[in-house]
């Protein structure tokens, strides 16, 4: 199963009734280039997020240390018309969701359809 895939199927308990998941992306919330100094930074300072985008709402919820796939409980919500990008770069740093969020390129097709679907 496609990580994105399994970050949508994990999201499933945390929706309301008939809601529709549009997009969904990981995130950090350390960057990774402090492993350039020390991996230990990276082990106890990383958490990883994951984000949906819904047709009512946009969903930041905790993920855990290790994993980037499951949902644990919603940390934060915001409104739909919320402009999430544009992404650039290897590791994007998004702060418009509540919090710093580092996202990786792989995911930067995600974060570009939340935003088309939202315009």
């Amino acid at each position: 199963m496609a990580i994105r895939d399994k970050m949508r199927a994990n999201a499933a308990p945390v929706l309301q009734p008939g809601e529709n998941v549009q997009a969904v992306f990981g995130a950090q919330t350390t960057s990774q280039y402090f492993a350039l100094l020390s991996y230990w930074i990276i082990i106890f300072a990383n958490a990883y997020r994951v984000v949906v985008v819904t047709d009512r709402r946009i969903l930041v919820c905790r993920s855990g240390r290790f994993r980037m796939t499951p949902v644990n409980e919603v940390l934060r919500e915001l409104p739909r018309g919320t402009r999430i990008g544009p992404p650039s770069g290897l590791w994007w740093r998004c702060e418009t969701l509540g919090e710093k969020l580092y996202v990786h390129k792989r995911f930067h097709k995600d974060v570009n359809a939340a935003d088309g679907v939202n315009a």
